[in-house]
C-alpha cells in the first residue's frame, strides 16, 4: 500500500474534524453514530490556575541547570537562523552551515575575552587597593562624609575612658580568613559555567543542524488544519521578531560600546576598550544595565582623574549616548513592533532575574516578546496581549 501524501493527511484531518462537529460523514453523507459516552466539560477554577502557575515557577527554579541551557539555545538558534538560511542558498548543508556559524561565533567571542580579559583580571586583583583609594577620593571631595563618620565613631565611644578603649582594642577578636572554601566555590562556579556554556553550544548546533524538523513535528501533531496554520504562523513570527530584535539590538550595543570606548580613550581613561565592552553587554539588560554602567564609569573616572569634574566626564559621556540611543536610535530602528508596557518590562526583568540570575535578565525581554506574540494569535489570550501593549 502506498503511503499517504501530506495533502491527503491534511484532508483526512479536516474530514474527521467536520465529522466530529456536524455528526455526519462528509464522504458518505450518512449520520455518524453517536458516541457511547460524552465526558462532561470541566471548568478550570482560579485555584487550579494559581496552583499550575506556582508549580511551573517552582519547576523553572529547581530545574534551572537543565531548563536554562535549553532556553538560551532556543533564543540563540532563532537569532542565528537567518545565517543558516543564507548559507543554504549557497547549497551548503544545514549541518555544515551550523558548524561554520558556531565556529566563527565561538572564535570571535574567545578572542574578545582573551584580549580584554587580562585588564579585567588586573582590575579584579587590585580591587581592595582601588576601593581604599576610592574611599579616600570620595572623602576628599565630600569632607562632610568624613566628619559624619568621625561623629558616629565618637558617639559610639561616648562615656568610655582611654583605658577602656585600649582594653577593648586588645580584647577584639582576631578574624582569620581561610581561602580554601572560597577557592573551592570559585572553581565549582567556573566548572558549572563552562559546563552550561558547552551544553548550550551543543544544543544550538543541534537546533540549527536539524532545520525545520521541530516545526514539522509541531504541525503534524496539531489536530485541525486551522491549528496547523496558526502553529506555523506563530512559530515564524516568533522566530522573525526575536531574530530581528536581537540582531538590531546587538548592532546598536556594539556601536554604543565602540563610541563609548573612543570617547574614554580620548579622555585618557586606561583600558577604554574593556569598559566599552562592559557597557555594551550591560546595555542588553533594560533599566538596571545602564544604571550599573553609569556607576562603573563614575568609579573609573574618580580613580583615574584627580579633579572631580574630570572624574564625572566618563559617566556623563555614557549617559548622553545612552539617552540618545534609547530615545531616538532604537525606536527608529525597531519601530512600534516592540513597544511594550514599561511596567510589564520591569516586572518581567525582576522576575526572570530572581529566577535565573544574569541569564534570566538577558532573556527577560525575548521571553516577553514571545509570550506577547502567542497571546496576539490566540483569541482567548487577547486580554493578556492588551496588558503587554503600551
Amino acid at each position: 500500500m502506498d503511503a499517504a501524501t501530506p495533502v491527503q493527511s491534511i484532508a483526512n484531518d479536516v474530514s474527521a474534524t467536520a465529522k466530529a462537529a456536524t455528526g455526519t460523514d462528509t464522504l458518505t453523507g450518512k449520520p455518524s453514530p453517536a458516541p457511547l459516552s460524552a465526558p462532561a466539560a470541566t471548568k478550570t477554577t482560579p485555584v487550579q490556575i494559581v496552583l499550575v502557575v506556582l508549580g511551573s515557577i517552582a519547576f523553572l527554579y529547581f530545574a534551572r541547570p537543565v531548563v536554562l541551557p535549553v532556553f538560551l539555545a532556543c533564543v540563540a538558534g532563532m537569532t542565528l537562523k537567518p545565517l543558516i538560511r543564507w548559507l543554504s542558498y549557497c547549497h551548503i548543508p544545514p549541518a555544515l552551515s551550523a558548524a561554520i556559524v558556531l565556529a566563527l561565533l565561538t572564535a570571535a567571542i574567545g578572542i574578545g575575552f582573551f584580549q580584554l580579559g587580562r585588564p579585567a583580571l588586573t582590575w579584579m586583583n587590585q580591587a581592595p587597593q582601588h576601593m581604599t583609594e576610592l574611599r579616600q577620593r570620595v572623602q576628599k571631595i565630600f569632607p562632610r562624609i568624613a566628619h559624619f563618620s568621625q561623629a558616629t565613631e565618637a558617639v559610639s565611644n561616648l562615656g568610655a575612658t582611654e583605658e577602656e578603649k585600649k582594653q577593648e582594642q586588645k580584647s577584639a577578636p582576631t578574624v582569620v580568613v581561610k581561602d580554601s572554601r572560597g577557592t573551592g566555590s570559585i572553581l565549582d562556579w567556573t566548572g558549572t559555567l563552562l559546563a552550561g556554556i558547552g551544553e548550550t553550544l551543543v544544543l544550538v548546533y543541534l537546533l540549527l543542524a536539524s532545520g525545520d524538523l521541530f516545526l514539522q513535528k509541531l504541525v503534524h501533531v496539531m489536530p485541525t488544519l486551522h491549528d496547523k496554520k496558526r502553529a506555523v504562523e506563530i512559530s515564524h513570527e516568533i522566530q522573525q521578531n526575536i531574530s530581528n530584535y536581537l540582531f538590531t539590538v546587538s548592532l546598536i550595543n556594539i556601536g554604543l560600546g565602540i563610541v563609548v570606548s573612543a570617547g574614554l580613550h580620548f579622555m585618557g581613561v586606561p583600558d577604554a576598550a574593556m569598559w566599552g565592552m562592559f557597557v555594551a553587554v550591560l546595555n542588553f539588560v533594560p533599566y538596571f544595565g545602564p544604571v550599573v554602567g553609569i556607576i562603573l564609569l563614575a568609579t573609573v573616572g574618580l580613580l583615574t582623574f584627580d579633579m572631580p569634574w574630570q572624574g564625572l566626564l566618563p559617566p556623563a559621556w555614557y549617559l548622553m549616548l545612552h539617552l540618545l540611543e534609547a530615545n531616538f536610535i532604537t525606536p527608529v530602528l525597531l519601530g512600534r513592533r516592540f513597544t511594550l508596557n514599561p511596567v510589564i518590562i520591569f516586572v518581567s526583568l525582576i522576575f526572570w532575574t530572581w529566577l535565573w540570575g544574569v541569564p534570566g535578565a538577558l532573556l527577560s525581554l525575548p521571553i516577553l516578546v514571545s509570550v506577547k506574540i502567542v497571546c496576539d494569535r490566540v483569541p482567548t489570550l487577547s486580554f493578556v496581549s492588551e496588558l503587554f501593549t503600551r
